[in-house]
């Protein structure tokens, strides 16, 4: 079969190689799996430069996200286990964790619903308890993780303020269904988010970024507001004035969302079961920007890694499930 690997650290584009490999074997537990498609996600960039907290050894396949299909033509939507990634024509995965792929979404789209509809799930409602009626800040609202997050605020019956760069990214904001859309490049965030709240700020606030857009929600953060730090796409990581968060009585709260498949892997299933109501229903639904082809996948890990792309880039590896993803 055909996979990328990884073998040294560095720019997906330059470390990347497609190559011909044997299929994996799986482990006790796991499954071999037939990828359909394979979401690419910012953590994918991370492992290639040898900077997540995941490393696995080298060489590995990248690709955290599957669309796949089991040997007994089962849809699902999968995490491979590592060094065993999805960009690739097969993928291994834990059995205990294969997850039906919803009926509503394609191939591609059901590749992009699992980790970031998940993190979006877990940090708005299990870690920020947003409530309907109040203010969610989105930043990086046209990319991946933002784009699932404006989608789950406005399900929740959330205001939402989208935060992005460029006015092509506003134009995404927008269609997504921000109710504001920030442009930091051309626009002051604070000023512009104090103007669309009356000064009162957002009540949560969706944080994959770091760097200087947490500095700017310290900012914009309401009395008794959550601040939800889910990355740092920006390369920085802020360190918290906790003086700060003492006298403006705010709240600042991590999600690892991949501890929850150890810790309470029964919450990522009800998780689950309500994300797939909700594309039944037409609330969310994954945008997908690109579907490239296998050979295009270190490339597209790259746009991903420079910041350039808008909502989901999926590589479809075999040509005859192109039409349906």
């Amino acid at each position: 079969m055909q996979a990328w690997q990884v073998h040294e650290n560095g720019e997906p584009s330059e470390v990347m190689r497609l190559q011909d490999v044997e299929r994996p074997t799986p482990g006790d537990g796991q499954v071999l799996l037939k990828v359909r498609a394979a979401n690419i996600n910012f953590p994918d960039v991370l492992m290639a430069r040898g900077h997540y907290q995941v490393r696995p050894p080298l060489p590995f396949t990248p690709g955290v996200e599957i669309c796949a299909e089991t040997e007994d033509g089962r849809r699902v939507i999968a995490t491979p286990a590592l060094p065993y990634g999805g960009l690739a024509e097969y993928a291994v995965a834990d059995a205990a964790a294969l997850l039906p792929a919803p009926e509503a979404l394609d191939d591609a789209e059901a590749a992009a619903l699992h980790i970031g509809y998940q993190t979006g799930w877990f940090g708005l409602h299990r870690r920020a308890h947003l409530e309907a009626g109040e203010t969610l800040l989105v930043h990086a609202a046209a990319g991946g993780v933002g784009s699932a997050a404006v989608q789950l605020g406005k399900a929740a019956g959330a205001t939402v303020i989208g935060v992005v760069g460029g006015a092509d990214k506003a134009a995404v904001a927008r269609e997504l269904g921000c109710d504001v859309v920030v442009d930091r490049r051309s626009e002051d965030v604070v000023s512009a988010v104090k103007d669309a709240t009356g000064g009162r700020g957002a009540d949560v606030i969706y944080d994959p970024v770091g760097g200087e857009a947490y500095t700017q929600s310290t900012k914009v953060v309401a009395f008794e507001g959550r601040i939800v730090v889910v990355g740092f796409a920006s390369g920085t990581i802020p360190s918290p004035g906790l003086n700060h968060a003492l006298v403006k009585n705010y709240a600042i709260l991590g999600l690892h969302w991949g501890l929850y498949n150890t810790k309470n892997p029964k919450l990522v299933q009800h998780c689950h079961e309500q994300l797939t109501e909700l594309a039944a229903r037409g609330v969310v639904k994954p945008l997908v920007s690109e579907r490239v082809p296998l050979d295009g996948a270190a490339a597209a890990v790259q746009r991903v890694a420079d910041g350039v792309t808008t909502g989901r880039v999926v590589v479809v590896p075999a040509r005859e499930n192109g039409a349906a993803a």
